[in-house]
């Protein structure tokens, strides 16, 4: 096609289009009222400058690019430019992002976004090469596979993350507080992200672990409380959303309405009148009088926030660890008609109390950094009663005294939740 014949048909074109897109991007909702006069205020010099972009590339670039790549890279640019959040997505993009909501894909098992610019980590996923490799939120990728990530989209990024399980990838990070950058091969996997796992961390002491919100994360949970009290009342329930990067926004109500019998969880406001929504919770709960803490951090983002935020808020449960993500924007994901997709921010999110919780995050009630328990060595033998000969046996003896698991040694903010958990039951009894 002649680029006189292009230049002319999208001045044409433009205009028409720019009327038309919102009502396909957004089917289900309804655009605000738009008079003749403010429809027919469209920045012509604007869409000149860019019909002169256009021809330029396609006279003078060096190699030759056909005009739907060109298209479609400018709606890329136009989305782009927005938030780091909303993005153009190709069918192969489209389909991937279908994948990892349904909870299983090939890769290495992180989650990234773009923070200034830049390919952050956002949190690894559980249990993944990403996790085992030591991968830590607010580390910076710079490199994927010898391709610097700096010009890629965030879709682009993932894509190429992801691939066969078996083959190998190699990642530069730059982490802060560390002078110089290091490069880590990782082997990609069958992504299965389980949700949820629970565990006593001791007798009527319950850990429960949300590691993403997926579609049916609520139910998980609730059926792991079930067993978890199975045989006796909990004393207490530790809820570990530390670099839980989100997901599905109704399994964060879900999983929230599982500890709260009223009140409100979350509510969300944006342009549209469909965009502003409130989720209450119903008076069905599994866990209505059980002590909890809910452990966070900087890799705690999105629903993970909504659902500490809400506990907070409703004084539910005591909120431990750092500083959340600060991730508060709802992402509808809206089918193109040829296939594609389009994820665009639409709302923000609101904790009940009317927290933003964009580029704020949950600040905990107590802060407890990342550590590690050294259990100090004494300098000499102590004797207690029971190590006399010939004492007198007490009615306890026969129960062993219980020694600070390894887990808990190693991880420091687990054994204070549980630590204060107790106090909450001590202080409940007096």
């Amino acid at each position: 096609m002649p680029v006189t014949v292009i230049k002319h048909f999208l001045i044409r074109l433009l205009p028409l289009a720019l009327l038309a897109l919102p009502v396909q991007a957004q089917p289900e909702g309804e655009l605000p009222s738009q008079s003749p006069s403010s429809a027919n205020e469209l920045p012509v010099e604007d869409i000149q400058t860019f019909v002169e972009v256009f021809e330029r590339i396609k006279r003078a670039y060096v190699e030759e690019v056909d005009d739907s790549t060109l298209l479609r890279n400018a709606m890329r640019g136009m989305l782009g430019e927005l938030d780091p959040h909303s993005t153009y997505l190709g069918q192969e993009e489209f389909d991937s992002l279908r994948e990892s909501t349904e909870g299983q894909f090939g890769g290495i098992g992180i989650e990234v976004g773009m923070e200034d610019g830049q390919l952050t980590v956002i949190s690894p996923i559980d249990d993944t090469p990403a996790a085992r490799a030591g991968l830590q939120s607010r580390d910076v990728i710079l490199r994927v596979d010898g391709t610097a990530t700096d010009r890629l989209s965030l879709q682009e990024a993932v894509t190429l993350m992801r691939g066969e399980p078996g083959s190998k990838v190699e990642i530069t990070i730059l982490r802060s507080g560390e002078s110089a950058p290091r490069t880590i091969t990782l082997t990609r996997e069958i992504i299965r992200t389980e949700s949820v796992r629970s565990e006593l961390l001791e007798p009527r002491y319950g850990y429960l672990r949300v590691s993403q919100f997926q579609s049916r994360t609520g139910e998980q949970v609730r059926n792991a409380i079930s067993r978890l009290q199975r045989d006796e009342p909990l004393n207490g329930l530790v809820l570990d959303l530390r670099n839980n990067p989100g997901g599905v926004l109704q399994a964060a109500v879900d999983v929230a309405d599982a500890f709260l019998d009223e009140g409100l969880i979350v509510y969300t406001e944006g342009r549209l009148p469909d965009s502003d929504m409130r989720f209450s919770a119903s008076a069905d709960t599994v866990a209505p009088d059980v002590p909890m803490v809910v452990l966070i951090n900087s890799g705690s983002a999105s629903a993970a926030e909504i659902v500490a935020g809400a506990l907070q808020d409703q004084q539910r449960a005591v909120v431990m660890g750092t500083d959340s993500f600060g991730k508060g924007s709802v992402q509808q994901v809206m089918p193109l008609g040829n296939g594609d997709g389009l994820k665009l921010t639409t709302a923000l999110y609101y904790t009940p109390n009317g927290r933003s919780i964009q580029a704020q995050g949950i600040e905990p009630d107590v802060e407890v950094v990342r550590g590690r328990l050294e259990i100090a060595e004494s300098s000499g033998i102590q004797l207690r009663e029971s190590d006399l000969e010939g004492h007198l046996i007490g009615n306890g003896e026969t129960r062993t005294r219980s020694e600070v698991s390894q887990r808990l040694r190693e991880d420091y903010q687990l054994g204070e939740a549980l630590n204060l958990l107790k106090a909450l039951n001590v202080l409940g009894k007096r």
